[in-house]
This record gives structure tokens, C-alpha cells and sequence, in this order.
């Protein structure tokens, strides 16, 4: 059993894919979990990097505002939000736990930190959508596809203006979830 940190994450939906895993997971999040489970409401960088040391795997996803390149029209006008984002990517990327896996669409981690790892797709794991997600991976194997599917749906990215359009556009596939419980349960 593995203790499991997934951290900037609201829906639980990877928090709970390792829990049915038989893994001790809690998820972290400036906001409350949708979902009832183990859950931390707060700015994790308080928690203190010392936190983290007792956890054996750390998922974690940044908010992508200020990262990802569907919003580089807007970069010029976020600069000191962009160096803070990239500031806080680096910290995660920093924790002292012996396995991480940090999550993000196509953005400047690329080319301000490292090239991921990997890049994924929804389709690759059992939804019918194209969503590039990128993985930089320290002591984790790469994600094995576990059930391509057709479709090719460009469902996240035409999503209307609306108030809860970067929820939903943040969710984790929950396919993708699995995936990281099941191939990533190293003991």
C-alpha cells in the first residue's frame, strides 16, 4: 500500500482511482472536494515541502490559466502570473517524494522547465476525445494505453463561455485515473 498525495485536485476522481486500488490517497485543493473522501482545503505550499515527505507518489496538477498555449494570445498581459505558475510547477517538481507525476496541457513548462515525458490522449484510454495531456514523470513508468477507442472529439476545447467551463475543462478523464492507479501501483 502506497501513500498517495494528488494534489490541485477537486473532483477526487484520481484520488478515488487509487483508493480502489487499496492505496491510502488524499487529494489537496484551494477548493472543497465534489466528491466525499480524503481531502485538504488549502494552499499546499503552506503545508511546507516537509509535508510531502511522507507520501511514496504525488500526482499533481497546477492550474494550467497561466501555462497552457491555448491562452498564449493573453501572455503578454500575464507575465508575473505566468512566473508564478512556473514557480510553483518547479516546487512541485521538487518535493521530496520518491515518485511524481505532474500533469498539464500543452504549455510553457515545455519550454521554460523540460520537455514531458509524455503526452497522452482521452482516446487512449477509453473516451472518445482529444485532449493533448502532457506527464513529467520522475521514477514513474510511462502510461500504457489501456483501451483506444474511435472518436476524435474535440469536446473539451468547444466548450462554451460559462462559469464552470475551467472545471470542466480541468477534470481528469477518469479513464486516464485508472490508468495511473493500476500501472502506477509500485510497492
Amino acid at each position: 500500500m502506497m501513500k498517495v498525495a494528488v494534489i490541485c485536485e477537486f473532483s477526487g476522481i484520481v484520488r478515488d482511482s487509487f483508493i480502489k486500488q487499496g492505496h491510502q490517497a488524499v487529494s489537496f485543493d484551494l477548493l472543497k472536494s465534489e466528491k466525499p473522501g480524503p481531502h485538504v482545503v488549502g494552499d499546499v505550499q503552506q503545508l511546507g515541502k516537509e509535508y510531502f515527505k511522507k507520501f511514496d507518489l504525488a500526482i499533481c496538477h497546477p492550474p494550467c490559466t497561466h501555462l497552457a498555449v491555448s491562452g498564449a494570445r493573453w501572455f503578454k498581459d500575464k507575465q508575473e502570473e505566468q512566473a508564478e505558475a512556473l514557480e510553483f510547477v518547479q516546487w512541485l517538481m521538487d518535493l521530496d517524494v520518491e515518485r511524481i507525476a505532474l500533469e498539464n496541457p500543452i504549455s510553457v513548462i515545455s519550454s521554460k522547465i523540460r520537455k514531458p515525458d509524455q503526452i497522452i490522449q482521452p482516446w487512449q484510454f477509453g473516451h472518445g476525445e482529444t485532449k493533448a495531456t502532457c506527464l513529467w514523470l520522475k521514477n514513474l513508468p510511462l502510461l500504457e494505453p489501456t483501451n483506444i477507442v474511435d472518436g476524435r472529439e474535440s469536446r473539451i476545447h468547444r466548450m462554451p463561455p460559462g462559469e464552470n467551463r475551467w472545471k470542466e475543462r480541468s477534470r481528469t478523464f477518469l479513464g486516464i485515473a485508472e490508468a495511473m492507479a493500476s500501472q502506477w501501483n509500485l510497492q
